[in-house]
């Protein structure tokens, strides 16, 4: 009986099923500002001929994109995120390999498009440029080898950016030519990672039954606890959709 069962366990193995059933359920929550948010100054004014290649990056107002609150105080941009300190999550079968091979990221109006990215290790970023002047890519990871590359103007076909380890914390990438340009990328191993809306909501869908810690994150206060913890400790039940409920970032948190 134990040789048939050890048979039928590496049978298993080697078919890449589990031993066990799995279920999957939902997380969803909501992040906002408590209180009035601070007022972010512009980066670059309108017509400032001081700038560098004015004539493209000073045709309109650069907002600073660091901090974007909605109409009723979602906090957008923070990134909400599966954690484990070692080793990878069960990941849905419907979800093993990334549905996008490569991710868009613009520097359009010498601003970068989107500010905030999710990137998986199966995903590329394709860098490219809009503007009419030259941009570069300055990564700053902590796992990964980082990047230092520039991108024409008018360059469509851009470069493309791949990471092979998954970071610990969402990383630093900036434009040395023009420095108020900066986005923030989070390179992860697993699906289980996304993005505040502009209303601050998020949805992670397929996330395994069982017990899980998730993870905040925001580029000017950092960690975003609930209940005064950065580890936020769920119960995943099969076909559950677990409503976090809303969370809030004080808004003296949010000064530069």
């Amino acid at each position: 009986m134990k040789k048939l069962t050890g048979i039928l366990t590496i049978a298993l193995l080697l078919s890449g099923q589990s031993l066990f059933a799995q279920g999957w359920g939902t997380i969803t929550g909501k992040i906002v500002v408590d209180g009035t948010p601070p007022q972010l100054p512009i980066l670059v004014t309108k017509g400032d001929s001081t700038v560098k290649d004015a004539s493209v990056c000073a045709v309109n107002d650069i907002p600073n994109e660091k901090l974007i609150v909605g109409k009723k105080g979602g906090l957008a941009n923070c990134f909400v995120y599966l954690y484990k300190r070692r080793g990878k999550p069960e990941i849905h079968p419907d979800l093993k390999k990334s549905a996008q091979e490569k991710i868009a990221f613009d520097n359009k109006g010498c601003i970068f498009t989107p500010h905030v990215l999710v990137v998986r290790t199966d995903q590329k970023v394709n860098a490219i440029n809009s503007d009419g002047c030259g941009h570069n890519v300055h990564t700053f990871p902590l796992r990964n080898d980082g990047i230092n590359q520039l991108v024409a103007a008018n360059d469509k076909k851009g470069i493309d950016i791949e990471f092979k380890k998954g970071e610990p914390l969402p990383m630093q990438v900036t434009c040395d030519i023009h420095p108020w340009m900066t986005a923030k990328w989070f390179v992860v191993d697993h699906p289980y990672a996304v993005v505040t809306d502009k209303e601050g909501k998020f949805t992670i869908k397929l996330v395994p039954e069982g017990k899980h810690k998730f993870r905040i994150w925001h580029e000017i206060p950092g960690y975003v606890k609930k209940d005064g913890d950065r580890d936020i400790e769920v119960k995943i039940k099969d076909g559950q959709t677990l409503d976090l409920g809303v969370i809030k970032v004080k808004a003296e948190e949010l000064k530069e």
